[in-house]
């Protein structure tokens, strides 16, 4: 009974994930999410409650979608998820409704930073180790790049969308890290930094 309902949940979270991925959360109705996971509107009230919890529980699920491709060390490793966090957003609905929803929230009524700090928190140990090899420039502060990158990969997302539907996103990802690595790593390590990182295709890849 136990694995059902998780799989139920998960079926609800990702159908879920495709109708506000489409329609945003105001055209996301409880109707759409129902036909798209073929469950009852019971199932959904007893996993979630509401729509917004709905779309909260998507939002926290952003990092799953990338970390798991992720298994470098140090300032590649920071680099490699802004890279795969890049190539997931074209393809995996639920990190795209978790953008989304991440950005539109206020339409919703919350104001809650959370998602994006967690990526903060997520890149910061990889800058700090770093940092503590000596590898980061005199006076750049982990904690100030985390939260800078989270910034900047935002408005490159959005900007992306608007003029590309993020299809140069990648290609853009690159060029933020071409002017941002000279500026707080040591200039003999940058040639080090790969930005070819493969992305495989895992069973079960939600990808349109």
């Amino acid at each position: 009974m136990q694995e059902r309902a998780q799989e139920t949940r998960e079926r609800l979270l990702i159908a879920a994930a495709e109708v506000f991925d489409e329609y945003g959360y105001a055209g996301a109705s409880i109707t759409k999410i129902i036909e798209r996971s073929a469950c009852t509107t019971g199932a959904i009230y007893f996993h979630f409650g509401s729509k917004k919890e709905l779309a909260l529980e998507v939002m926290r699920h952003q990092s799953e979608t990338v970390l798991p491709f992720v298994a470098s060390r140090g300032v590649q490793r920071v680099v490699d998820v802004s890279l795969v966090w890049a190539r997931q957003l074209q393809r995996d609905p639920l990190l795209r409704a978790g953008v989304r929803l991440g950005v539109e929230q206020s339409t919703f009524g919350v104001h809650d930073a959370s998602t994006f700090r967690n990526w903060a928190q997520i890149v910061q140990p990889s800058l700090q180790e770093a940092a503590d090899a000596g590898e980061l420039l005199d006076g750049v502060v982990p904690e100030e790049v985390a939260e800078y990158l989270v910034g900047a990969c935002t408005g490159i997302q959005i900007f992306s969308e608007l003029v590309s539907r993020r299809r140069d996103l990648p290609g853009r990802t690159m060029l933020m890290w071409r002017y941002l690595l000279p500026g707080i790593l040591r200039a003999e390590l940058i040639p080090q930094i790969r930005m070819d990182i493969e992305l495989p295709r895992p069973n079960g890849d939600r990808g349109a």
